[in-house]
């Protein structure tokens, strides 16, 4: 065995699960009406029930996500080749430029839900906010084109697929703890203009790194990692 096997194999794990954490904040981050009830919540009931609310919408987010990642590796399995991933790499960051041209022109204010005051239990506010997030099914093109653009669904990996999928909730709960956070501490200066200034920037960073991995993919200026391979020993 190559005396460096151990190490190159816990770097892939630690690339996958870097990876897992970005999608799970990026597919968190945009303002929709979950994002700002989760803002509204936080300022007029407090903190946890905003984080709560991220809570709920984190759960439904992984369902889709799981059933993303059990429909693309079924595909990788039966088609897993340079050229299929190279087209998936340049469809998911479309997908992703896309998403992230609407995230920047999109008001999330407009027609917003307005949170009373009144604090149900935490377990209402996880609940309800769950169910907004489920009925769009939409997300799932969002990881669609997340996983595509990370090369993140490994073929014949078991292990290593579940210890990146798990870092999904993981950056998704980072992303709710950290927005809840900042708002809670800004409350004093924070109203609805705040929401669409937090939401085009979501989308200008999406939009920028959409196009670097595009350009760099188009013009093979790097290649995304496709699988995971172990050192071949020496004789």
């Amino acid at each position: 065995m190559h005396p460096l096997m151990p190490f190159a194999f816990h770097i892939d794990i630690v690339d996958l699960v870097f990876k897992g954490i970005l999608i799970g904040i990026i597919a968190s981050a945009p303002m929709g009406p979950v994002g700002v009830l989760c803002v509204q919540r936080t300022l007029n009931k407090g903190r946890w029930y905003g984080f709560v609310t991220g809570i709920g919408a984190a759960v439904s987010d992984i369902i889709y996500a799981l059933v993303t990642l059990l429909g693309m590796s079924f595909v990788m399995n039966m088609i897993n080749d340079n050229h299929t991933q190279f087209l998936l790499q340049i469809v998911g960051s479309i997908l992703l430029l896309l998403f992230g041209i609407y995230c920047w022109r999109s008001n999330p204010t407009k027609n917003m839900h307005v949170s009373g005051k009144q604090k149900d239990s935490l377990v209402h506010n996880g609940v309800t906010a769950f169910l907004v997030t489920f009925s769009n099914p939409l997300i799932i093109f969002l990881f669609i084109g997340l996983f595509a653009q990370f090369s993140f669904v490994i073929p014949n990996h078991p292990i290593e697929m579940f210890l990146g999928f798990l870092s999904i909730p993981f950056g998704a709960l980072l992303w709710w703890y950290g927005l809840t956070w900042l708002i809670d501490k800004i409350r004093g200066i924070f109203d609805t203009n705040g929401i669409v200034i937090i939401n085009k920037v979501i989308g200008s960073v999406v939009i920028l790194f959409s196009l670097i991995v595009l350009f760099g993919t188009v013009f093979n200026l790097y290649t995304l990692p496709t699988q995971l391979t172990p050192l071949t020993s020496h004789p």
